[in-house]
């Protein structure tokens, strides 16, 4: 069963920093994005509920600086991609 993976207009704005920044980059977040689009809670890589203005939201690394933060919608089996770039900012 597939997840639908859709971007928040920062979150497109992140993709397109990333692309341009490292192929590395660029190559871990479309692996991390096709893990999400398959099951948002397999495991490894692990994620992190957040907590705070994030509640609700799940984050895993794309390198030690970069972090996927998302939203599973259970209801739509839709993963809500929020941000792509640095930690929680």
């Amino acid at each position: 069963m597939s997840w639908s993976v859709l971007f928040t207009r920062q979150a497109q704005k992140d993709a397109r920093k990333l692309a341009s920044a490292s192929p590395a980059l660029k190559t871990s977040a479309q692996q991390l994005l096709n893990l999400l689009a398959e099951d948002p809670y397999r495991q490894p890589p692990p994620f992190e509920a957040l907590v705070g203005d994030l509640r609700g939201a799940c984050s895993r690394r794309i390198n030690i600086q970069h972090r996927l933060v998302y939203q599973v919608l259970e209801q739509e089996k839709v993963v809500k991609v929020l941000r792509m770039w640095t930690h929680y900012q």
